[in-house]
């Protein structure tokens, strides 16, 4: 049998699927508005245990982060844009995880967001979520000039400094837990 493939690239390797898989993966990806790459590491996640997938999802934030910046110091805002929101998205799976709250819609993120901000009083974490929603709409629409990049991406680092402060924390409680 002779099955033409596709090779997908990400972050820094590259796979070789049978086209016939990548169709699959692509409108399963374009239905659930996340791109190619997510859903591949969202299905490899799956078969991971807790501790594994909270520590991906924060080398993911981390990577996305910097990608961020990197795209932002060129002045590339649309690409930019949709780097913050994967960064921010990565660290809400991991404190979905830790949390054992779903993560894994729009809507979940949502709620997640919702659930800390009832639980801390924080009004900036609802203010710096929607600012990173903004971010992740210019992704899809292109609408932001600069001064307003800026202005969402200064709300998005700190929503982004809050939330790996309350990962640490809940590693933390969950170390001494343990013990």
């Amino acid at each position: 049998m002779n099955i033409e493939h596709v090779v997908v690239c990400g972050v820094s390797t590259c796979i070789e699927i049978p086209s016939e898989v990548y169709e699959v993966l692509r409108k399963a990806s374009i239905k659930s508005n996340k791109n190619l790459v997510t859903m591949v590491i969202e299905s490899i996640l799956k078969s991971l245990d807790s501790r594994s997938r909270v520590e991906i999802y924060m080398k993911l934030c981390e990577k996305y982060l910097r990608d961020a910046e990197e795209l932002a110091a060129k002045e590339d805002f649309v690409q930019a844009s949709e780097k913050y929101w994967g960064a921010v998205t990565s660290i809400l799976n991991a404190i979905g995880e830790l949390r054992n709250w779903d993560h894994y819609t729009h809507r979940d993120y949502n709620i997640i967001i919702e659930n800390l901000y009832e639980e801390t009083g924080d009004k900036d974490l609802l203010t710096d979520f929607g600012m990173a929603e903004r971010l992740h709409s210019n992704f899809y629409h292109n609408f932001m000039r600069k001064s307003a990049f800026e202005y969402h991406r200064e709300h998005v680092l700190r929503l982004i400094e809050k939330l790996r402060k309350m990962v640490m924390d809940l590693q933390e409680g969950l170390k001494r837990d343990n013990n």
